[in-house]
């Protein structure tokens, strides 16, 4: 990793996942250290387990590894946000903590961004077959359901904590509690282009959900009709660069 600036950086934001984590990183490491120039950056928030002991046990074995602290429990997004914020890659790659998501689906995921144009700037993973509880996946059923129908952001799965994006782009976005769940639809909102990538869903190895379906629905339709409301009052207009001395025109794709 003494290469200078990594490629791609893999964001995980981490809260009570003692048991998880370890295993994780590793598959991260295995994965991607034949291949990419990549960090890791984590990000504890507040836990109140092991799981900060075991990240700064982590990073002395691998030099790759970054490890934030938040001092109090602020959520998953901002978590995110401050993980990318610190990121020095290009792309980021988004895992969730607990373990479900397998790193192993990273390269094809990789392998999409880089056959597509360059207008995509988000690649999200579509949870084939869950490996959640029978509430749970009704829950996220009904939840997606909703959201495509309201934001018509053609993705039929958000939740997934597996995504591809590039950092300039994401950091260009509004921010607010529970962004995390509506990253295509905001990325189409700017004008980018998104798309899905089938990936394996893993049953958890320990510990327990940090989300209930009711937590969930109680924040989650508040923000829904927020962003709904974002995505019509948005206006995307191509802009032309004009350069001196030659005035030569350049399109820019995507800008506000």
């Amino acid at each position: 990793m003494g290469r200078g600036r990594p490629a791609l950086s893999v964001v995980i934001p981490v809260h009570n996942e003692g048991g998880n984590i370890a295993p994780l990183i590793e598959e991260v490491v295995a994965v991607l250290g034949q291949t990419e120039h990549f960090e890791i950056v984590c990000v504890d928030d507040a836990s109140t387990d092991s799981s900060l002991e075991v990240l700064k046990d982590l990073a002395l074995a691998h030099p790759s590894l970054t490890v934030l602290a938040h001092q109090r429990q602020a959520g998953q997004s901002t978590a995110l946000r401050n993980g990318v914020k610190a990121a020095r890659g290009a792309w980021v790659a988004t895992l969730d903590g607990d373990g479900q998501n397998d790193p192993a689906d990273l390269p094809a995921m990789l392998a999409a961004l880089r056959a597509a144009p360059a207008t995509v700037k988000l690649v999200g993973g579509w949870r084939t077959d869950r490996r959640d509880s029978w509430s749970k996946r009704a829950g996220s059923r009904f939840a997606n359901e909703l959201r495509r129908w309201l934001l018509a952001d053609g993705t039929p799965d958000t939740g997934c904590g597996i995504k591809l994006f590039q950092r300039e782009a994401f950091l260009d976005l509004p921010y607010f509690d529970h962004m995390h769940r509506y990253l295509p639809a905001l990325v189409q909102r700017v004008g980018w282009e998104t798309m899905s990538v089938p990936v394996r869903h893993r049953e958890r190895r320990s510990g327990k959900s940090n989300y209930t379906n009711i937590a969930r629905a109680r924040v989650g339709i508040a923000d829904l009709f927020g962003v709904a409301w974002l995505m019509r009052r948005s206006r995307v207009v191509p802009v032309h660069r004009v350069t001196r001395p030659a005035m030569e025109i350049v399109s820019s794709a995507g800008a506000r």
